[in-house]
């Protein structure tokens, strides 16, 4: 409970208590006799390196991954933004422990995760990782409203060091987050493709990736590709939430290897993600493979599909894509095992990389084309039951670019490359297919009835351009035709609404209402005139206190109560007790469920304390009804009649309290 003096208002005063507990003070001063007179008022920054910002299992949460030389406890400390002064956190910033372990021996040091938790929306915050007297710099995010529309970022094989230089590599890489954050700075999630890096132990590939500033303003959504399988560094530096690291998701079954691996899932906004360690497609190999991620997804699906509008599938194998991977055996596998079980689960997108081009596929029903009417290049589409939208991402940093591949004879269903009959130069199952040779982004965004897709370029022929630049890859792009931020393809996805209505209101955040009181009219002297003797023994004097009006609007409808104590009566040296002040509580205006306190006698007659100790006034149970009511309360003063001759004044405290 916190409590507060106030001064006395010569205009009604009014305090509001919002939902929780505390309590308002006011004085109101008393008088015997006609006399006026004022009332009484009662981390060192180089011991943690690779620090990564990373999504949550929701929006109220996001986790910290770094790497520390020392094996140390290792904490993130977090406060909103507007609270840190000249740049310091206060003593009472939240404090979230860090988990974590020795790093394999190539990568040396250590390495630590930790969950932030109970974020509020619209909120900047700031924290830092470390220790006590060696935290790292501060570094901020911010969120957004947790309900509505939002957009994501999309980013395809940043695969630094693929080009055979890494500083050029992460150049590339670093212009693409920051262009894309440029252009779309309230994006909400940043989600990976997979290969963040060419070599997957190797550290100083894993460096340059998280060389982008905005990698610790923004949370990233991590997902393990074929480059990064093959050692536990991308376990070590990327932690992911509710993540299942099971053997049947680890390609050799064996999650004590030197590998990484695991399936995932998270649930943003109306957002449900589900991100697959597709490197693990055969038994053969040891782990459970593709029946396994379909098991998990169906798992996901059936427990926590319900929860969201929109189920969006992350892995990085394309089993639709326009170049060299696209004929691959083992993509043939994942485009025979996959596209029926997700059609039936109602998936909406599935997101991949793997193929360093861009495509965008037709609408894909249980393998097959889902209406062959669908043209080619449609910006405007409408999933039937059953029809899912699969995106392969470019690179996003030029590091490697896969050159579109030519159709087969192969057929135009299920694991076959034949030609598309619309655009015979394409895949049966691409509805768009791009190599300009330039870097590019997807961003998505998810909005009330629809699913917006947006292929943009992030760069130019020009550097940072690795592949370009080195290995003289044709460019097909101009700047002045082609530029930054253009888009290279669009497409709007509308959902599938089955053979009745679907209805849709938008209900806004709700007004938290408040318990609130005031006094009624003009906070005035409550005076009791002159007192009158009583046979030489006592003087008596009465009067009513000004009404107190109250109001909850709150729809907690939770209980509340007002009470008051009064203290002892001066005038100057003179003094007497203010048990000897009783009252008798009453409604004056019913409303918000409002029950008058018990009569009080004055403690002349009982020896008692009269209102010398805090007594009730009003309150009203918990599932009150909301409205406005009035107390007040008679007043009955019975004075010793060894009192001396003065004009005396008391304080009457006025307490409201609810929970």
């Amino acid at each position: 409970m916190n409590t507060r003096p106030s001064s006395r208002a010569v205009r009604p005063a009014r305090r509001r208590v919002a939902t929780g507990t505390a309590a308002a003070i006011l004085g109101m001063t008393m008088a015997l006799g006609g006399a006026l007179a004022s009332p009484a008022t009662a981390a060192d920054a180089a011991s943690a390196t690779g620090i990564i910002l990373g999504v949550g299992a929701n929006e109220t949460q996001r986790t910290v991954s770094w790497y520390t030389a020392e094996d140390s406890a290792q904490q993130v400390q977090l406060v909103p933004t507007a609270r840190l002064a000249n740049g310091e956190f206060p003593a009472d910033a939240a404090v979230f422990d860090a988990s974590g372990s020795a790093n394999i021996a190539t990568s040396g040091g250590f390495n630590r995760h930790a969950t932030l938790t109970g974020l509020q929306e619209h909120t900047a915050y700031s924290y830092r990782v470390g220790t006590a007297g060696s935290w790292s710099p501060t570094y901020s995010f911010k969120t957004q409203d947790f309900e509505g529309d939002y957009d994501f970022l999309f980013y395809g094989d940043p695969q630094i060091g693929s080009s055979g230089d890494t500083a050029k590599d992460q150049a590339g890489w670093e212009d693409t987050v920051n262009v894309s954050l440029a252009a779309n700075p309230d994006a909400e999630l940043l989600v990976s493709g997979g290969d963040q890096v060419e070599s997957a132990n190797n550290e100083s590939q894993w460096n340059a990736f998280l060389a982008p500033g905005k990698l610790k303003q923004y949370p990233w959504a991590a997902t393990i590709g074929n480059h990064d399988v093959g050692g536990k560094a991308y376990e070590q530096h990327l932690y992911t939430p509710n993540t299942d690291r099971s053997a049947p998701y680890y390609s050799n079954g064996n999650p004590s290897s030197n590998t990484s691996g695991g399936d995932y899932w998270y649930i943003y906004k109306d957002t449900l993600f589900i991100d697959l360690n597709s490197n693990s497609y055969a038994t053969s190999q040891g782990g459970g493979g593709d029946a396994a991620h379909l098991s998990y997804v169906n798992d996901i699906i059936n427990k926590h599909g319900s929860e969201a509008k929109w189920k969006v599938l992350v892995y990085h194998h394309a089993i639709y894509s326009p170049a060299s991977h696209a004929k691959d055996s083992d993509n043939k596998v994942r485009r025979t095992d996959f596209p029926t079980a997700f059609s039936k689960l109602g998936v909406d997108l599935v997101l991949q990389g793997h193929d360093h081009s861009y495509s965008r596929s037709y609408l894909i029903k249980n393998g097959q084309k889902a209406d062959p009417e669908e043209h080619p290049g449609q910006n405007e589409v409408y999933p039937g039951p059953g029809g899912v939208l699969y995106v392969t991402a470019n690179s996003a940093s030029g590091s490697k670019y896969y050159d579109i591949t030519a159709p087969d004879n192969s057929g135009t269903s299920g694991a076959g490359n034949g030609a598309d009959p619309l655009n015979p130069g394409s895949y049966w199952y691409n509805s768009v297919q791009n190599q300009e040779h330039v870097r590019s982004y997807v961003k998505v965004g998810v909005r009330k009835d629809k699913l917006v897709v947006e292929n943009l370029r992030s760069g130019t022929c020009a550097a940072p351009n690795a592949a370009v630049e080195l290995k003289q890859d044709d460019c097909a792009n101009t700047p002045e035709g082609q530029p930054v931020g253009s888009i290279v393809d669009k497409v709007t996805v509308h959902p599938h609404h089955g053979g009745g209505q679907d209805l849709q209101v938008d209900v806004p955040e709700a007004a938290p209402g408040e318990f609130g009181w005031t006094i009624d009219g003009y906070n005035g002297l409550v005076d009791l005139g002159t007192a009158k003797d009583k046979d030489g023994d006592h003087f008596e004097a009465a009067g009513t206190i000004n009404p107190i009006a109250v109001t909850d609007s709150r729809r907690t409808l939770a209980p509340w109560s007002v009470s008051a104590s009064v203290g002892d009566f001066k005038d100057a040296d003179k003094t007497f007790s203010g048990s000897n002040l009783g009252w008798t509580p009453k409604v004056l205006q019913e409303g918000a469920g409002a029950k008058a306190g018990a009569p009080i006698g004055s403690g002349f007659d009982t020896q008692g304390k009269g209102l010398s100790v805090s007594r009730g006034l009003g309150s009203a149970a918990q599932g009150h009804a909301k409205g406005k009511a009035k107390l007040g309360a008679d007043l009955d003063l019975k004075i010793p009649g060894s009192a001396a001759k003065g004009s005396y004044r008391a304080t009457l405290t006025i307490t409201a309290l609810s929970s």
